[in-house]
């Protein structure tokens, strides 16, 4: 077997093993509650900011919602210094979960998809920033997954880290908010704050219509120059 195949298979099995952990990882762990975040954490200073933070990155590495973790950061920290600290937190986790993908995945798919991932490997290189801008302003869009998938893509780190961070900060803002000031359910920093997640939810749901109403009148990129160039394809040999 020649280096570059033994080299594809060990990260292939690497990449299995991960997915499988991750999963497995996600059904035994339990997300704490607020309450007991914020008994966990109230209080502790920086060094209690620093490891919410590194705890954050690392839950965002699963397949689990993290809507918990930011609103307690907000109960926890308050919404000025709970917002860097998901931030943080959410950012090393996207670092750490673009580099997994990218290391163990990024050859396995260009082996297995060959010229199919060319397209979209363009298309990001031109408009990786906005691509993943667009996906994050989207609360409903998942996180984790998002991750993992543009460390399998061509996308330059340049873009994509900058983009999730700018991405985030808007629904972050609202739940943390939500968090700081849960126990003021009629103020306006708490109306505010599910007004804009209200918003954001309702914006992601009509941009994701209108994109697959535009891609179902569309064709994909190079369907019509391969049917131009093999008319009598679909006819037989």
């Amino acid at each position: 077997m020649r280096r570059f195949d033994r080299l594809l298979v060990i990260r292939l099995t690497l990449l299995v093993v991960l997915a499988i952990a991750v999963v497995v990882l996600a059904l035994v762990i339990d997300v704490p509650g607020i309450d007991e975040l914020r008994r966990q954490y109230g209080g502790t200073g920086v060094l209690g900011a620093l490891a919410f933070s590194v705890v954050y990155a690392l839950l965002s590495l699963l397949p689990l919602s993290a809507t918990v973790f930011t609103i307690a950061a907000g109960a926890v920290f308050g919404l000025a210094r709970g917002v860097p600290i998901v931030v943080a937190g959410a950012g090393l986790g996207a670092l750490l979960a673009f580099y997994l993908g990218r290391l163990l995945g990024r050859d396995v798919v260009q082996r297995f998809t060959g010229a199919r991932v060319e397209t979209l490997d363009a298309l990001l290189l031109r408009r990786g920033f906005w691509a993943v801008l667009t996906a994050r302003l989207i609360p409903i869009v998942p996180f984790t997954a998002l991750n993992y998938l543009s460390g399998l893509t061509a996308l330059r780190l340049s873009a994509y880290l900058p983009a999730t961070v700018v991405g985030i900060l808007p629904a972050t803002v609202a739940y943390v908010a939500v968090g700081a000031y849960g126990t003021q359910p009629g103020s306006w920093p708490f109306l505010s704050a599910v007004g804009a997640l209200l918003a954001l939810t309702a914006g992601g749901v009509i941009a994701n219509r209108v994109r697959q109403r535009r891609a179902a009148r569309s064709p994909l990129p190079g369907v019509s120059a391969r049917s131009a160039s093999h008319p009598s394809s679909a006819g037989g040999h």
